[in-house]
């Protein structure tokens, strides 16, 4: 079953791409297990919670409506890990870590839509994304090759206003991702 939004505004940044976000939920501050939802489009297809930003929304605030959402979690968010741009769908993600403090038995996308959720080890999560996500998996590369967890999760760097922290999608090329 399809997700249907109503009066769901999309917002965009000055270059045209849509804005979104997400987080990458940890079972804890180790930062080992990762928890993915399934798609509401492909429901036997795991990806990485979160969405559109709405209009006067935080990037912070929009991934951790999208998890409670999508996920039903609540936590503890963390450092931004970056901005990821998908070119072939011309959206921009803003990437958060977030520590699980809560789990909900049933949330808004299992009662509406029957979405799943499940933990996975990092590696594993990696290879069901590189699949039909690519661009998610690109995410907990990112946060493998960023400092080890010494407990990042004290504070959100401010947001840049240039293009240090963007992560382009090398989709089509197949080489690994760059950073601009």
């Amino acid at each position: 079953m399809m997700k249907f939004k109503p009066n769901q505004t999309r917002t965009y940044d000055r270059e045209g791409y849509k804005k979104r976000a997400a987080c990458l939920c940890f079972r804890s501050e180790r930062e080992d297990e990762v928890l993915l939802v399934s798609s509401s489009r492909y429901p036997d297809q795991w990806i990485v919670p979160g969405g559109g930003m709405e209009p006067e929304e935080e990037p912070g605030g929009a991934a951790v409506r999208e998890v409670y959402e999508e996920a039903g979690v609540k936590g503890k968010l963390g450092r931004l890990l970056g901005i990821f741009e998908n070119q072939d769908r011309k959206h921009r993600t803003y990437v958060y870590v977030l520590t699980v403090t809560e789990i909900l038995e049933d949330w808004e996308d299992s009662v509406n839509i029957g979405r799943k959720r499940e933990w996975f080890k990092v590696e594993d999560a990696i290879k069901v994304l590189q699949c039909h996500k690519p661009v998610h998996a690109e995410y907990l590369e990112k946060l493998k090759l960023s400092c080890s967890p010494t407990n990042g999760n004290s504070g959100v760097p401010p947001l840049p206003d240039n293009n240090s922290l963007y992560v382009t999608s090398a989709q089509t090329s197949g080489l690994p991702s760059t950073v601009r």
